[in-house]
C-alpha cells in the first residue's frame, strides 16, 4: 500500500523545488517526491499574493504547512489569517535571517501559527522527514484541482483522495453536477495502481464527464454522501483586521474546500450566503468569504456551516 503526504509551502514558495520534482503548474504548483512506499506532494499558491483564492486552496489541499518567513508585510499577515480561519494547526515555522523574529511571534500569537514547531530554514527538511501519513476509512470522496483531456484516453481529472478508498471501475457521482462517473483507471506518481487511500494525490481517467462539465472543488464521491445547496447559513466571525461593514445584497466570494463562488449575503443576522451556482459542502465546512478588491486584508470573515 501506497502512503500519501501532502504539504503547502508558504511564504518563500521556491523552496518546494528543493524537496519535489516539479508538476503540473498553474495558479498553483505542485512538486512531489516518492521515498519507499509514500509520495510526498508540497503545493504552493503560486498565483498568491496576486490573488487570494489560491492561498485558500492550497492549504485546503494540504495535511501539513511549511511556512518559511522572508518578510514581514500585509501578505504574511493574510496567510496567518487563511491558516488560523482553516485551523491548520499541524505545520513548521521557519524565517530567513532578515526577519525580525520579536516581531514574526508577535504576528502569529493566538493562532495556530503559534503551535507549529519553530526550526532553522536548513532542518525544515529533515523535520518534513519524520512526519508519518494521515488517514481515515470514511467514505470514498475525491476533489478537483485539475482537468483536461488526454488524446486516447478521454477526461483525465486531477485531485486529492480526501476520505476513504478509490477504486478502479467504482461508480460514483461528479458534484454538483450529479453526474455518474466510472473510474476507469487510476494513477498515483505516474504508476498505475487499482485503488489509491486518503489523501492520495491521483489522476483518475473517468467516463461519464467531459473537461468542460469539471469544475476546481468539484467532488467525486458515493452518490448521497454531499449536499449541494444554493443557500448556505454559517455561525460567522468576523475578521477584525477588516474595517468595512457588511450589508444585505452585498456581493462577495466564498471559498469551501477548493471551490471560489460567488455569492451574496441574503441575510445578515444569521448570516446567510446565497449562491450564483450551487456549491457541494457538509454541515461543519468552513466557509471563508472574501472581498478580492480590498485594498488592505481581502479575507472578510469565515464561519462553519450549519
Amino acid at each position: 500500500m501506497v502512503n500519501s503526504i501532502n504539504f503547502v509551502v508558504l511564504g518563500k514558495q521556491d523552496i518546494a523545488a528543493e524537496f519535489g520534482k516539479k508538476g503540473t503548474v498553474t495558479d498553483l504548483s505542485l512538486y512531489d517526491r516518492k521515498e519507499s512506499d509514500v509520495i510526498k506532494t508540497w503545493v504552493a499558491p503560486s498565483g498568491f499574493p496576486d490573488k487570494i483564492q489560491p492561498l485558500l486552496q492550497a492549504i485546503n489541499l494540504a495535511e501539513y504547512v511549511i511556512f518559511c518567513v522572508d518578510k514581514l508585510d500585509k501578505f504574511t499577515g493574510e496567510q496567518i489569517i487563511a491558516l488560523d480561519t482553516l485551523k491548520k494547526d499541524k505545520g513548521i515555522l521557519s524565517h530567513t535571517f532578515d526577519v525580525d523574529e520579536s516581531k514574526l511571534n508577535s504576528m502569529i500569537k493566538g493562532t495556530v501559527v503559534e503551535k507549529y514547531l519553530k526550526v532553522e530554514q536548513d532542518k525544515l527538511k529533515e523535520e518534513m522527514d519524520k512526519i508519518q501519513p494521515i488517514s481515515n476509512n470514511d467514505p470514498p470522496k475525491m476533489v478537483v484541482d485539475h482537468c483536461f483531456d488526454v488524446k486516447g484516453v478521454g477526461t483525465v481529472i486531477l485531485g486529492k483522495v480526501i476520505s476513504g478508498k478509490i477504486k478502479q471501475y467504482d461508480n460514483l457521482k461528479l458534484y454538483p453536477a450529479g453526474i455518474d462517473v466510472m473510474i476507469k483507471s487510476i494513477q498515483m506518481h505516474d504508476d498505475p495502481v487499482e485503488e489509491s487511500v486518503c489523501p492520495a494525490r491521483v489522476g483518475l481517467a473517468v467516463k461519464g464527464a467531459k473537461p468542460d462539465e469539471v469544475g476546481r472543488g468539484d467532488i467525486i464521491a458515493q452518490n448521497g454522501t454531499v449536499d449541494v445547496k444554493s443557500e448556505i447559513e454559517i455561525d460567522f466571525t468576523k475578521n477584525p483586521f477588516y474595517k468595512t461593514d457588511i450589508a444585505q445584497n452585498q456581493g462577495c466570494l466564498v471559498s469551501v474546500g477548493l471551490q471560489i463562488k460567488a455569492a451574496k449575503f441574503s441575510s445578515i443576522t444569521p448570516l446567510k450566503l446565497t449562491f450564483e451556482k450551487p456549491i457541494v459542502c457538509n454541515s461543519g465546512d468552513i466557509a471563508v468569504i472574501l472581498k478580492p478588491e480590498s485594498p488592505t486584508i481581502r479575507i472578510l470573515g469565515s464561519g462553519q456551516i450549519k
